[in-house]
């Protein structure tokens, strides 16, 4: 797969790496969407809290850097060197919703986060410094590390754990 560069780019990409996504969980029964280990001690329940948690942060940053708010990523008290901690956090906070709320979550969220990029002008998300929190960083990196290219991951992460299970 190769990195979106622009804005047509990641609205062609996001579907099609979330449509991989979602055929593998297709063929999940509820039992195997909570079962632990498919990535470390995550579910695929958590690894979807997770894709879920890290749109929603993307969005707060963006939503924030457009009111002119100083936005501390990845979170307030952690460097981006601390994204494990994060991600912790994250398994946590979630680790106890049921699964058919978090998928409706991570359905909601995905509907949200492709029409907030369908706003956004291209300039905004290929410009580096466009917004003061992104840095040296393009807008839509940050959109393609949340979605589809995150989207592969956990694909990948769940073929490769199916590929490990009983038939």
């Amino acid at each position: 797969m190769s990195r979106p560069k622009s804005k047509e780019d990641l609205l062609n990409t996001i579907p099609l790496e979330r449509q991989k996504l979602i055929s593998v969980l297709e063929n999940l029964q509820d039992e195997q969407m909570t079962q632990p280990g498919v990535c470390e001690n995550w579910s695929v329940k958590d690894i979807l809290a997770h894709l879920y948690a890290w749109e929603q942060m993307v969005l707060s940053w963006y939503r924030a850097g457009v009111r002119g708010e100083i936005v501390k990523t990845p979170a307030e008290d952690l460097k981006w060197s601390e994204t494990p901690i994060l991600n912790q956090r994250i398994y946590e906070q979630y680790r106890d919703i049921p699964l058919s709320e978090m998928q409706k979550k991570f359905a909601e969220s995905y509907a949200e986060i492709v029409s907030v990029i369908e706003t956004i002008p291209e300039e905004a998300l290929i410009t580096p410094k466009f917004y003061a929190w992104t840095n040296t960083t393009t807008l839509l990196s940050y959109f393609v590390s949340a979605t589809s290219s995150h989207y592969h991951w956990a694909y990948d992460e769940i073929r490769t754990w199916i590929k490990t299970q009983p038939s």
